[in-house]
């Protein structure tokens, strides 16, 4: 089968025809791929940045956001049935742990990560365990199944808090950061405003539903976020990994109010805690994954009622013998999610 591959340390990725995996454990289930997006995972592993380095062991199928079908299962598999589609969770708990006892998988205590500690699903045939496969309601388009993990996150992040009649600042449009105005506006945003530096993102952050986006390049953010509301935002979802996004989002939050990081900032940053959050009695939640399963039961009926339109997020669907110019697009951040297409290839 073909396979996107990093198959030796360095920058870069290759297409490899590989074997296809035949062996079952009890409850794993082979799938066909049909659909893989390209996250931000996959840049860092394709650029080999130093987290890359620090957690990829070549050689490996990378890449783990997809929508496929199920074409076998293992002997203790009651969940899915062939024929069935079904896309996966990217977390893979150990279902013993603390964590995974007490309704708090996607932190589980031994976590292990599909297409970062085992191999993904970046290729024609995937073997993923049971326990992390999530069986999508036919309505929902295979392009869009293919990015449910993502929404997952914009989704946990914006469900942190009740959001019924409250403002709300958004601090980076990639594509999660979009997603999550979609979904804001859902819980009941009044008032959607978005912090975004890069023209593209801009303009999708507009056409996504935002009331107000603020390029902090050219406006002083704090100003103009009170400048439209008097008392600040109540919530705050910072999904930039920028330092001065936060310090900056925090200032635009009202006394009492709430925020949630997403974003990844990538090494040790310092803010004054005490004046930002502490005095400000600023609550503040830190955001990983998906809840297990709660947020993909929300993201399956937002999309099966078309609540949320992932047509504005999803700006390229590619045969998967393109993925270069997939990551050719993701790299110099002119598209939201790049979806491949497996069905173009000849089996």
């Amino acid at each position: 089968m073909k396979a996107i591959m990093k198959k030796v340390a360095g920058p870069g990725l290759s297409l490899e025809e590989v074997e296809k995996p035949t062996n079952l454990g009890p409850r794993d289930v082979l799938i066909r791929v049909r659909r893989a997006s390209i996250c931000g995972t996959d840049i860092h592993i394709y650029e080999w940045n130093e987290w890359a380095q620090s957690k990829i062991r070549p050689p490996m199928i990378t890449g783990h956001e997809m929508a496929g079908e199920v074409v076998a299962i293992g002997s203790a598999v009651t969940r899915v049935k062939v024929g069935d589609v079904a896309t996966t969770e990217t977390h893979i708990p150990c279902e013993t742990c603390y964590q995974c006892r007490t309704g708090r998988m996607h932190v589980c205590k031994n976590l292990k990560i599909l297409g970062v500690d085992r191999d993904g699903i970046f290729a024609e045939y995937a073997v993923i365990p049971e326990t992390v496969l999530w069986k999508f309601s036919p309505e929902i388009p295979l392009d869009y199944a293919s990015v449910m993990e993502p929404f997952g996150n914009a989704i946990h992040t914006v469900s942190s808090t009740n959001l019924l009649g409250k403002t709300v600042l958004i601090s980076g449009a990639g594509p999660i950061g979009l997603m999550a105005i979609q979904v804001a506006k859902v819980g009941g945003a009044t008032t959607v405003i978005v912090s975004e530096v890069d023209p593209f993102r801009i303009e999708m952050a507009k056409n996504n539903g935002a009331d107000v986006v603020i390029n902090p390049m050219e406006k002083d953010l704090v100003k103009e976020v009170y400048s439209q509301l008097d008392d600040g935002v109540d919530v705050l979802f910072e999904m930039s990994g920028s330092k001065k996004a936060l310090e900056d989002g925090l200032k635009c939050v009202t006394m009492g109010g709430e925020t949630a990081v997403l974003g990844l900032f990538g090494k040790k940053i310092d803010i004054d805690f005490d004046s930002l959050i502490t005095m400000r009695g600023i609550t503040v939640h830190g955001i990983t994954g998906r809840r297990m399963f709660q947020t993909w039961r929300i993201a399956d009926e937002l999309l099966r009622t078309k609540k949320v339109d992932l047509s504005k997020v999803v700006t390229h669907v590619l045969p998967f013998e393109e993925w270069d110019k997939g990551f050719e697009l993701m790299l110099n951040r002119k598209c939201g999610k790049v979806v491949l297409n497996l069905d173009t290839i000849s089996r």
